[in-house]
């Protein structure tokens, strides 16, 4: 059996069960949700929870972002919108050809944390590029300064500083912080920071990029936690996905979107 069946299957698997529907119910009305937030709308056992969550998760239909101790869980609707496109797009071609244009290209989609007092933003995309590839455009300075605008620099060491620097001829650094892990080409986690020492009272918030091989493709997941305040959130949910729609079309086509990327 091939992975995509297999992939299909487990996919075909969560949904049977209308517990697990619920569950994604839930997290469509509020994504990213701890298993207590969930378990206070079931009439279930946290194990039995844990379960259910664990046959979405590994069905690819929920992720699930580590805050501190807490397990975020967030719905993931790519899987079944492949499913879409593979048996329902076919017939219906003409409602849902805006759908069908993106068949070879990546789902993009963003999602909030449910609970306002220290916002959390995360955002998934599929690049059809190797993790390598990917790692490099996160890493390298210039191919930063060709789709963010501006240049990442560091080595990239665990305890290492980066700077968000410009590129109009300035050297200006808008952004600095710290490298908090560097797993190459897997995971990335660095804090995010004001250089003029403005931010959150709870610290500096903290990014993480997490890539991932998906079948031929590369899913990249993007969380900003710790965010300062939802004036903050408004302006990164603007931001990274025109920072990281840059990154896909550079990666896929060589070239840059045609607009300038938006400034973090």
């Amino acid at each position: 059996m091939s992975d995509e069946a297999t992939a299909t299957d487990r996919i075909f698997k969560a949904l049977a069960d209308p517990t697990r529907r619920l569950l994604l119910d839930r997290l469509r009305e509020h994504n990213g949700q701890t298993l207590q937030q969930l378990c206070e709308h079931l009439a279930m056992a946290r194990q039995s929870a844990t379960q259910h969550l664990d046959v979405l998760v590994r069905a690819g239909l929920v992720i699930v972002v580590r805050r501190g101790r807490e397990r975020l869980h967030y719905l993931d609707p790519g899987p079944i919108h492949r499913i879409e496109e593979r048996w329902i797009s076919e017939f219906d071609r003409p409602r849902l050809q805006a759908l069908s244009a993106i068949k070879h290209k990546a789902e993009e989609y963003a999602m909030t944390d449910a609970s306002p007092s220290v916002p959390t933003y995360v955002y998934v995309t599929y690049i059809r590029a190797s993790a390598e590839q990917v790692w490099k455009a996160l890493t390298d300075a210039d191919l930063t300064a060709r789709f963010w605008g501006h240049a990442n620099v560091s080595d990239w060491q665990p305890g290492s500083t980066w700077e968000h620097r410009r590129v109009d001829g300035s050297d200006k650094v808008d952004v600095v912080g710290r490298v908090i892990e560097s797993e190459p080409p897997k995971r990335l986690v660095i804090t995010f920071e004001d250089p003029q020492g403005a931010g959150s009272p709870e610290g500096a918030s903290v990014v993480t990029f997490l890539v991932e091989p998906h079948q031929d493709i590369v899913r990249l997941t993007v969380t900003h936690e710790n965010l300062p305040d939802q004036e903050m959130l408004d302006g990164i949910s603007q931001g990274w996905p025109a920072v990281l729609a840059n990154l896909k079309s550079l990666l896929e086509t060589g070239e840059v979107l045609p607009q300038a990327p938006w400034d973090m």
